[in-house]
Protein backbone atom coordinates (compact mmCIF):
# COMPACT_ATOMS: atom_id res chain seq x y z
CA UNK A 1 0.00 0.00 0.00
CA UNK A 2 0.99 3.31 -0.96
CA UNK A 3 0.37 6.63 1.05
CA UNK A 4 1.08 9.90 -0.92
CA UNK A 5 2.55 12.67 0.10
CA UNK A 6 1.73 16.29 -1.91
CA UNK A 7 1.72 19.12 -0.45
CA UNK A 8 -0.18 21.75 -1.78
CA UNK A 9 1.49 24.71 -0.81
CA UNK A 10 4.93 23.06 -2.06
CA UNK A 11 4.59 22.13 -5.37
CA UNK A 12 8.08 20.75 -5.23
CA UNK A 13 7.58 18.26 -2.93
CA UNK A 14 6.23 14.68 -3.68
CA UNK A 15 6.65 11.27 -1.91
CA UNK A 16 5.33 8.35 -1.31
CA UNK A 17 5.43 6.52 2.08
CA UNK A 18 5.23 2.76 1.17
CA UNK A 19 4.05 0.55 3.87
CA UNK A 20 5.42 -3.07 2.47
CA UNK A 21 8.08 -5.42 2.93
CA UNK A 22 11.43 -3.10 2.48
CA UNK A 23 12.19 -3.27 -1.28
CA UNK A 24 15.86 -3.08 -3.33
CA UNK A 25 16.68 0.39 -3.50
CA UNK A 26 19.11 1.67 -5.95
CA UNK A 27 21.20 5.03 -6.00
CA UNK A 28 23.35 6.14 -8.58
CA UNK A 29 25.28 8.19 -5.92
CA UNK A 30 27.13 8.52 -2.24
CA UNK A 31 25.28 6.99 0.21
CA UNK A 32 25.38 7.49 4.10
CA UNK A 33 23.42 5.27 6.17
CA UNK A 34 22.55 7.11 9.94
CA UNK A 35 22.03 4.60 12.66
CA UNK A 36 22.65 4.53 16.52
CA UNK A 37 24.21 1.68 17.87
CA UNK A 38 21.01 -0.89 18.70
CA UNK A 39 19.75 -0.84 15.94
CA UNK A 40 22.73 -1.44 14.19
CA UNK A 41 23.05 -4.50 15.33
CA UNK A 42 19.96 -5.66 14.56
CA UNK A 43 19.17 -4.36 11.49
CA UNK A 44 21.54 -2.45 9.74
CA UNK A 45 23.07 -5.76 7.42
CA UNK A 46 19.46 -6.15 6.21
CA UNK A 47 19.06 -2.60 5.10
CA UNK A 48 22.74 -2.61 3.21
CA UNK A 49 21.73 -5.95 1.78
CA UNK A 50 18.99 -3.93 0.14
CA UNK A 51 21.13 -1.26 -1.00
CA UNK A 52 23.29 -0.85 -4.83
CA UNK A 53 24.92 2.79 -4.32
CA UNK A 54 27.85 3.84 -6.04
CA UNK A 55 29.60 4.06 -2.25
CA UNK A 56 28.14 3.03 0.83
CA UNK A 57 29.14 4.29 4.24
CA UNK A 58 27.32 3.76 8.02
CA UNK A 59 27.50 6.57 10.63
CA UNK A 60 26.55 5.16 13.86
CA UNK A 61 25.77 7.19 16.96
CA UNK A 62 24.79 6.25 20.22
CA UNK A 63 21.19 5.30 21.38
CA UNK A 64 19.29 7.75 23.58
CA UNK A 65 17.20 11.25 23.47
CA UNK A 66 20.00 12.50 25.31
CA UNK A 67 22.18 12.39 22.67
CA UNK A 68 19.63 14.26 20.28
CA UNK A 69 21.80 17.47 20.34
CA UNK A 70 23.51 19.69 18.07
CA UNK A 71 26.58 18.46 19.22
CA UNK A 72 26.26 15.26 17.87
CA UNK A 73 24.77 16.85 14.52
CA UNK A 74 28.00 18.29 14.18
CA UNK A 75 30.10 14.80 14.89
CA UNK A 76 27.71 13.57 12.02
CA UNK A 77 28.38 16.10 9.49
CA UNK A 78 32.01 15.48 10.34
CA UNK A 79 31.98 12.50 9.41
CA UNK A 80 29.91 13.07 5.93
CA UNK A 81 32.61 15.42 5.16
CA UNK A 82 35.37 12.95 5.85
CA UNK A 83 33.70 10.88 3.60
CA UNK A 84 33.53 13.13 0.77
CA UNK A 85 30.00 13.25 0.23
CA UNK A 86 28.37 15.59 -2.10
CA UNK A 87 25.29 17.85 -3.23
CA UNK A 88 23.99 14.92 -5.00
CA UNK A 89 25.13 12.24 -2.00
CA UNK A 90 21.42 10.96 0.05
CA UNK A 91 21.17 10.37 3.72
CA UNK A 92 19.47 6.84 4.69
CA UNK A 93 17.85 7.22 8.57
CA UNK A 94 17.59 4.15 9.96
CA UNK A 95 16.12 3.96 13.48
CA UNK A 96 13.00 5.50 15.51
CA UNK A 97 12.19 8.83 15.69
CA UNK A 98 15.70 10.31 17.60
CA UNK A 99 17.57 8.94 14.35
CA UNK A 100 14.92 10.34 11.94
CA UNK A 101 14.90 13.55 13.27
CA UNK A 102 19.08 13.84 13.42
CA UNK A 103 19.35 12.75 9.92
CA UNK A 104 16.48 15.34 8.47
CA UNK A 105 18.28 18.33 10.35
CA UNK A 106 21.81 16.95 9.08
CA UNK A 107 20.71 16.44 5.96
CA UNK A 108 18.53 20.09 5.62
CA UNK A 109 22.41 21.45 6.44
CA UNK A 110 24.85 19.36 4.76
CA UNK A 111 25.82 21.85 1.91
CA UNK A 112 23.08 23.81 2.67
CA UNK A 113 20.30 20.55 1.83
CA UNK A 114 21.10 17.07 0.31
CA UNK A 115 17.95 14.21 -0.24
CA UNK A 116 17.11 11.70 2.82
CA UNK A 117 15.41 8.64 3.11
CA UNK A 118 13.60 7.24 6.05
CA UNK A 119 13.66 4.08 6.88
CA UNK A 120 11.63 3.84 10.45
CA UNK A 121 12.16 0.83 13.00
CA UNK A 122 9.82 1.69 15.34
CA UNK A 123 6.33 2.05 15.70
CA UNK A 124 6.03 5.44 16.98
CA UNK A 125 8.41 6.79 14.08
CA UNK A 126 6.86 4.79 11.55
CA UNK A 127 3.14 6.22 12.56
CA UNK A 128 4.19 10.08 13.17
CA UNK A 129 7.78 10.69 13.63
CA UNK A 130 9.16 9.04 9.61
CA UNK A 131 5.90 11.48 7.88
CA UNK A 132 5.94 14.93 7.60
CA UNK A 133 9.24 16.35 7.45
CA UNK A 134 9.59 18.15 11.00
CA UNK A 135 12.89 17.69 11.87
CA UNK A 136 15.33 18.87 14.86
CA UNK A 137 17.30 18.90 17.82
CA UNK A 138 16.62 18.86 22.01
CA UNK A 139 18.68 21.70 24.11
CA UNK A 140 18.45 22.79 27.69
CA UNK A 141 15.39 25.20 26.77
CA UNK A 142 13.20 22.34 25.82
CA UNK A 143 12.39 19.27 22.72
CA UNK A 144 12.79 20.15 19.18
CA UNK A 145 13.52 23.51 19.66
CA UNK A 146 16.20 23.73 17.01
CA UNK A 147 15.40 22.55 13.32
CA UNK A 148 13.59 22.23 10.09
CA UNK A 149 10.82 21.39 8.19
CA UNK A 150 12.48 19.52 5.57
CA UNK A 151 11.09 16.92 4.18
CA UNK A 152 12.23 13.34 3.01
CA UNK A 153 12.05 11.90 -0.94
CA UNK A 154 10.57 8.76 0.41
CA UNK A 155 9.70 6.41 3.77
CA UNK A 156 9.50 3.35 3.70
CA UNK A 157 7.73 1.03 6.52
CA UNK A 158 8.31 -2.55 6.96
CA UNK A 159 6.46 -3.81 9.88
CA UNK A 160 9.38 -6.82 10.09
CA UNK A 161 11.34 -3.88 11.65
CA UNK A 162 9.20 -3.98 14.66
CA UNK A 163 9.25 -8.24 15.66
CA UNK A 164 12.80 -6.88 17.90
CA UNK A 165 11.07 -4.23 18.86
CA UNK A 166 11.07 -4.24 23.36
CA UNK A 167 7.13 -4.10 24.18
CA UNK A 168 7.94 -0.71 25.84
CA UNK A 169 8.72 0.78 22.84
CA UNK A 170 6.09 -0.98 20.95
CA UNK A 171 3.52 0.51 23.99
CA UNK A 172 4.57 4.22 23.02
CA UNK A 173 4.29 3.82 19.32
CA UNK A 174 0.57 3.13 20.56
CA UNK A 175 0.36 6.66 22.11
CA UNK A 176 1.05 8.32 18.70
CA UNK A 177 -1.62 6.31 17.32
CA UNK A 178 -4.27 7.10 19.57
CA UNK A 179 -3.24 10.82 19.49
CA UNK A 180 -4.78 10.94 15.79
CA UNK A 181 -7.73 8.42 16.46
CA UNK A 182 -9.16 11.25 19.21
CA UNK A 183 -8.09 14.23 17.73
CA UNK A 184 -9.87 13.36 13.54
CA UNK A 185 -11.96 9.58 13.67
CA UNK A 186 -13.86 8.47 16.47
CA UNK A 187 -14.40 5.09 14.10
CA UNK A 188 -10.52 4.51 13.76
CA UNK A 189 -10.64 4.87 17.49
CA UNK A 190 -13.33 2.16 17.83
CA UNK A 191 -11.34 0.04 15.58
CA UNK A 192 -8.31 0.61 17.50
CA UNK A 193 -9.59 0.12 20.75
CA UNK A 194 -10.89 -3.76 19.75
CA UNK A 195 -7.91 -4.15 17.55
CA UNK A 196 -5.14 -6.89 18.29
CA UNK A 197 -1.81 -5.41 17.40
CA UNK A 198 0.02 -8.78 16.78
CA UNK A 199 -2.18 -9.35 13.93
CA UNK A 200 -0.07 -8.21 10.81
CA UNK A 201 -3.83 -7.16 9.22
CA UNK A 202 -4.34 -5.13 12.34
CA UNK A 203 -1.15 -3.80 12.52
CA UNK A 204 -0.97 -2.85 8.83
CA UNK A 205 -4.40 -1.50 9.14
CA UNK A 206 -3.72 1.45 11.47
CA UNK A 207 -0.23 2.16 10.46
CA UNK A 208 -1.71 2.84 7.39
CA UNK A 209 -4.84 4.81 8.93
CA UNK A 210 -2.53 6.83 11.07
CA UNK A 211 0.13 7.90 8.08
CA UNK A 212 -3.49 8.84 5.95
CA UNK A 213 -4.39 11.07 8.23
CA UNK A 214 -0.85 12.77 9.32
CA UNK A 215 -0.38 13.01 5.17
CA UNK A 216 -3.82 15.14 4.99
CA UNK A 217 -2.52 17.37 7.55
CA UNK A 218 0.74 17.73 6.64
CA UNK A 219 -0.74 18.53 2.92
CA UNK A 220 -2.58 21.21 4.20
CA UNK A 221 -0.14 22.65 6.53
CA UNK A 222 3.24 21.95 5.94
CA UNK A 223 4.67 24.36 8.18
CA UNK A 224 2.24 24.13 11.48
CA UNK A 225 0.50 26.95 10.50
CA UNK A 226 -2.82 26.13 10.96
CA UNK A 227 -4.29 22.54 11.32
CA UNK A 228 -1.28 21.17 11.68
CA UNK A 229 -0.67 22.08 15.07
CA UNK A 230 -3.44 19.18 16.06
CA UNK A 231 -1.00 16.82 15.42
CA UNK A 232 0.77 18.15 19.11
CA UNK A 233 -2.08 16.79 21.19
CA UNK A 234 -0.42 15.66 24.11
CA UNK A 235 2.69 17.03 23.48
CA UNK A 236 2.76 20.62 25.29
CA UNK A 237 2.42 18.74 28.38
CA UNK A 238 4.24 15.90 27.29
CA UNK A 239 7.26 17.88 26.51
CA UNK A 240 7.95 19.57 29.59
CA UNK A 241 7.50 15.91 31.08
CA UNK A 242 10.21 15.32 29.12
CA UNK A 243 12.43 18.55 29.59
CA UNK A 244 11.67 18.04 33.73
CA UNK A 245 12.77 14.24 33.38
CA UNK A 246 16.07 15.08 31.27
CA UNK A 247 14.60 13.09 28.37
CA UNK A 248 15.83 10.05 30.71
CA UNK A 249 12.48 8.86 32.88
CA UNK A 250 9.94 8.32 30.15
CA UNK A 251 10.21 7.05 26.26
CA UNK A 252 9.07 9.96 23.85
CA UNK A 253 5.58 8.51 23.44
CA UNK A 254 4.78 7.62 27.35
CA UNK A 255 5.15 11.02 27.90
CA UNK A 256 2.27 11.85 24.99
CA UNK A 257 0.50 9.29 27.02
CA UNK A 258 0.86 11.65 30.08
CA UNK A 259 0.19 14.51 28.41
CA UNK A 260 -2.58 13.15 26.94
CA UNK A 261 -4.51 12.57 30.34
CA UNK A 262 -3.31 16.29 31.28
CA UNK A 263 -4.85 17.72 28.05
CA UNK A 264 -7.92 15.40 28.61
CA UNK A 265 -8.10 16.63 32.17
CA UNK A 266 -8.13 20.18 30.94
CA UNK A 267 -11.07 19.35 28.76
CA UNK A 268 -13.23 18.14 31.47
CA UNK A 269 -12.64 21.22 33.37
CA UNK A 270 -14.04 23.00 30.11
CA UNK A 271 -16.70 20.75 29.61
CA UNK A 272 -15.30 19.87 25.82
CA UNK A 273 -15.29 16.08 27.01
CA UNK A 274 -17.30 14.06 29.56
CA UNK A 275 -15.32 11.94 32.44
CA UNK A 276 -16.52 9.07 30.53
CA UNK A 277 -14.82 9.62 27.15
CA UNK A 278 -11.55 10.91 29.14
CA UNK A 279 -11.94 7.48 31.14
CA UNK A 280 -12.41 5.67 27.87
CA UNK A 281 -9.48 7.09 26.52
CA UNK A 282 -7.22 6.57 30.09
CA UNK A 283 -8.50 2.65 29.58
CA UNK A 284 -7.33 2.28 26.05
CA UNK A 285 -3.74 3.81 27.60
CA UNK A 286 -3.46 1.69 30.76
CA UNK A 287 -3.99 -1.68 28.16
CA UNK A 288 -1.24 -1.04 26.18
CA UNK A 289 1.02 -0.58 29.49
CA UNK A 290 1.13 3.56 29.01
CA UNK A 291 1.36 5.79 32.25
CA UNK A 292 -1.61 7.61 32.80
CA UNK A 293 0.13 9.27 36.10
CA UNK A 294 2.49 11.95 36.89
CA UNK A 295 3.42 13.36 40.21
CA UNK A 296 4.50 17.32 39.41
CA UNK A 297 6.73 18.80 41.53
CA UNK A 298 6.74 22.70 40.87
CA UNK A 299 3.19 24.00 39.16
CA UNK A 300 4.94 26.99 38.75
CA UNK A 301 8.42 25.77 37.27
CA UNK A 302 6.33 23.15 35.40
CA UNK A 303 3.59 25.98 34.08
CA UNK A 304 6.52 28.43 33.07
CA UNK A 305 7.86 26.05 30.69
CA UNK A 306 4.78 25.99 28.50
CA UNK A 307 5.94 29.28 27.09
CA UNK A 308 8.86 27.85 25.18
CA UNK A 309 6.04 25.60 23.40
CA UNK A 310 6.69 26.44 19.86
CA UNK A 311 3.01 27.07 19.03
CA UNK A 312 2.67 29.56 21.66
CA UNK A 313 3.28 33.23 20.65
CA UNK A 314 2.97 36.36 22.49
CA UNK A 315 3.25 34.99 25.70
CA UNK A 316 -0.24 33.42 24.91
CA UNK A 317 -0.20 29.69 25.30
CA UNK A 318 -2.08 27.72 22.76
CA UNK A 319 -3.39 23.97 23.57
CA UNK A 320 -4.71 21.04 21.58
CA UNK A 321 -7.65 19.86 23.00
CA UNK A 322 -10.30 17.12 22.59
CA UNK A 323 -13.58 17.94 21.74
CA UNK A 324 -15.08 14.71 22.82
CA UNK A 325 -13.60 11.53 21.02
CA UNK A 326 -13.15 12.14 16.88
CA UNK A 327 -12.64 15.86 16.71
CA UNK A 328 -10.84 19.02 18.23
CA UNK A 329 -10.51 21.99 19.34
CA UNK A 330 -7.47 24.72 19.67
CA UNK A 331 -7.31 27.58 22.90
CA UNK A 332 -5.06 30.27 23.30
CA UNK A 333 -8.01 31.77 26.53
CA UNK A 334 -7.64 29.43 29.18
CA UNK A 335 -6.74 31.43 32.22
CA UNK A 336 -3.62 30.99 34.19
CA UNK A 337 -6.01 29.64 37.13
CA UNK A 338 -7.97 27.33 35.29
CA UNK A 339 -4.66 25.38 34.13
CA UNK A 340 -2.90 25.49 37.62
CA UNK A 341 -6.21 23.75 39.27
CA UNK A 342 -5.45 21.05 36.79
CA UNK A 343 -1.74 20.94 37.63
CA UNK A 344 -2.71 20.97 40.76
CA UNK A 345 -4.45 17.99 40.76
CA UNK A 346 -1.38 16.36 39.38
CA UNK A 347 0.74 17.21 42.19
CA UNK A 348 -1.38 15.69 44.69
CA UNK A 349 -1.16 12.44 42.86
CA UNK A 350 1.13 10.17 44.37
CA UNK A 351 2.81 7.72 41.75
Amino acid sequence: MIVPINLENNLAVKYDVVIDSLPQLTFNRKVAIITNTTVSALHLERLKSKINADELYVVTILDGEEYKTLATVESILNELFEYKLDRKSLLIALGGGVIGDITGFTASLYQRGIDFVQVPTTLLAQVDASVGGKTGVNNAYGKNLIGAFYQPKAVYIDTNFLKTLPKREFSAGIAEIIKMAVMFDRDYFDFLFYAEFSKKEDLEKAIERSVELKAEVVNLDEKEAGVRAVLNYGHTFGHVVENETAYKTYLHGEAVAIGIMMANALSVELELMTQDEMDLVTEFLKKHHLPTEYKIKDIDSFYNKFFLDKKSANNRLKFILAKGIGTHVVRDDIEEKLLKKVLLDFSNKEV
